[in-house]
């Protein structure tokens, strides 16, 4: 089943209330034009929410043939769907999850424009809705962020200036066994506004930005006693700041060594700031980048050496761009190289870091999977992605909002802002390896037999093992240059004064390769380069051949035929199985042929190779 897109079915009021944006919204700053740009194109783009049933019971639904249940894939299948109607309504923004060190269970925490949907993904195939926390006085709100802390789920709000940081107690999710409408523990009214929290667990500090306090900076907030969230102070000189991520430096910068730094997206720089003495917090360096278009989000490497960020409006082409930083020298971080997604120009929005892997929210694109073995050489790779919004693969503010990647049951979640909550798991294609049976350059002589059968009829151009010369008419028909080495396999090595002195002549000629024991199983393939070469005096009875010689007999794998045309000499590659002769012992048999009278034809083989998977 396949959901839809969009859907008219949504009360005129509520959409109303969805795209309603106050100046209040400080996240965005609207004194800038990037601010107001980035609110115009999100109010823009947003759709009505998915109203279809649950998917559930989709555990054998994989990445097959590049879909799973219709949404486009690769490397990562479908567990389940929970669109937006059964998990409280609105729309969906951002998300976190919790593990319950007690139970072992997972949970998602799922910001929606009216409210925070508390969902139990323990089993990913069949998720449970427990309930929803609704925005403090049922205020909406286009952006919402949650992060989580010591079993304490805290929620903040933009355009809401009134809405403070909700705290829920997440043990509370425990007993519950039927869908409820929560209330908060506590909440913090140190600011109202927030765009996103950040949290640093090791320290118990919240870190709120986007606010109306802190003239737009980082507002730190002690969370170390949960229920009761204490004040600890402002980055107030730092600018404006999107989003960050504070962490203790453990990183190769050794004067910083244990120190907590936040690293900070303040719409066109990467700001690195130490927030060790929350009194007195120090900026280390402000660093700008070619191509900024509003800089959002990003994440540290495990040492703490590499970091990517996400641009939310460099949209210019060629494609989806994620920046690539060195910031082994916290004072002087490099924008070391650029990551451009081949297959996708969507907006980038949120990614995270877990070892070698970087898992990417790229709205329309859907969810997006690097491997970034080699960030330290300025190069990534996409190995997988699941697009929730099949629609389109251009910018815009559709599709997903963000991905947590961090339970160790390996279960993704991705929030969809018109769809809901998709539950993914990667799942690589493991392709076996592949060992080489047999093969053979023809640099040195190993037991091919001409004419095995005593059948040939060919009266020049038989095949032999040798150094080709070139030779042309109308074109290339002998190649002197061989895919290996000096020899191959050809139908007359010589040149003589004409094209057509050495060529095969009179009919077919035949070579049969020396008996190969084949392995007992596994995929068995013979490869080959080769190519055929005739002038326009040819026709349909001449060909080139390769059979498989076996204990039932012979059986042809290709054939090449000729034609009343010209066709010059190049080499192409070709692959045939032999797995159904697994444990027998087989030889290739070539075969060139010249039926066609006195028609110019010539032939080639190099580099046969079999092999096994």
């Amino acid at each position: 089943m396949r959901l839809p897109l969009r859907t008219a079915a949504v009360a005129t009021g509520l959409l109303a209330l969805m795209l309603t944006v106050t100046t209040s919204a400080l996240a965005h700053d609207p004194n800038t034009a990037e601010g107001r740009e980035e609110l115009r194109r999100v109010n823009a783009d947003y759709q009505p929410a998915v109203r279809s049933a649950p998917i559930t019971g989709l555990a054998a639904t994989s990445c097959v043939g590049g879909t799973a249940a219709g949404y486009p894939c690769s490397n990562v299948d479908l567990l389940s769907v929970l669109p937006l109607a059964s998990i409280g309504g609105g729309n969906g923004n951002s998300m976190w999850g919790w593990t319950d060190s007690a139970t072992g269970k997972e949970y998602i925490i799922f910001g929606r424009t009216t409210g925070a949907a508390f969902i139990d993904v323990s089993v990913p195939t069949a998720p449970v809705y427990l309930g929803n926390l609704p925005s403090y006085n049922g205020t909406s709100s286009s952006w919402r962020d949650i992060k989580v802390y010591a079993n304490h789920a805290f929620i903040g709000a933009d355009s809401i200036s009134t809405h403070g940081m909700q705290v829920f107690d997440l043990t509370r999710l425990r007993t519950v066994t039927t869908p409820q409408t929560f209330t908060a523990d506590a909440r913090y009214t140190g600011f109202g506004n927030s765009h996103t929290l950040s949290v640093n667990e090791e320290t118990g500090f919240i870190y709120a930005v986007g606010t109306n306090t802190c003239s737009g900076g980082v507002h730190m907030v002690n969370v170390s006693n949960p229920k009761v969230p204490v004040n600890a102070g402002c980055v107030s000189n730092d600018g404006y700041v999107h989003e960050n991520q504070c962490v203790v430096y453990h990183g190769p910068d050794t004067a910083y060594s244990n120190h907590e730094i936040c690293f900070n997206y303040n719409t066109d720089t990467l700001t690195i700031v130490d927030v060790t003495n929350k009194s007195a917090p120090v900026q280390l360096s402000r660093t700008g980048y070619a191509g900024s278009g509003y800089t959002h989000q990003g994440w540290l490497t495990g040492d703490h050496a590499r970091l990517l960020m996400d641009d939310e409006l460099d949209t210019d082409l060629p494609g989806t761009k994620t920046f690539i930083w060195n910031v082994s020298d916290l004072n002087a971080p490099v924008n070391t190289g650029v990551y451009v997604s081949p297959t996708s120009q969507a907006t980038d929005h949120n990614l995270y870091i877990i070892g070698s892997k970087a898992y990417q929210a790229s709205y329309r694109a859907g969810f997006r999977m690097f491997d970034i073995t080699n960030i330290a050489s300025s190069s990534i790779s996409e190995i997988g992605y699941f697009d929730i919004y099949p629609a389109a693969n251009n910018t815009g503010f559709n599709g997903a909002w963000n991905v947590y990647p961090f339970f160790a049951s390996g279960t993704i979640a991705i929030s969809g802002i018109e769809q809901g909550l998709f539950l993914v798991k990667y799942n690589p294609v493991v392709t076996p390896p592949t060992t080489t049976v047999w093969s053979d350059t023809f640099e040195t002589a190993t037991g091919w037999t001409v004419n095995p059968s005593g059948t040939d009829t060919a009266t020049t151009g038989a095949w032999e093992r040798g150094d080709p010369a070139d030779t042309t008419s109308s074109g290339a028909k002998q190649l002197g240059t061989t895919v290996s080495g000096s020899n191959d396999l050809v139908t007359g090595r010589l040149a003589g004064t004409a094209a057509g002195d050495y060529d095969l002549d009179g009919g077919v000629s035949s070579i049969r390769s020396p008996a190969v024991t084949l392995p007992s199983s596994g995929t068995l393939k013979v490869s080959l380069s080769w190519y055929l070469a005739h002038g326009s005096n040819a026709s349909s009875a001449d060909y080139f051949r390769v059979s498989v010689i076996h204990s039932g007999g012979t059986t042809q794998l290709f054939n090449q035929a000729g034609a009343a045309s010209n066709r010059n000499g190049a080499w192409a590659t070709g692959t045939w199985d032999l797995s159904a002769y697994a444990g027998q012992s087989v030889q290739i048999l070539i075969q060139a042929a010249d039926a066609s009278g006195a028609s110019l034809v010539e032939a080639g083989v190099d580099d046969v190779k079999i092999t096994k998977q």
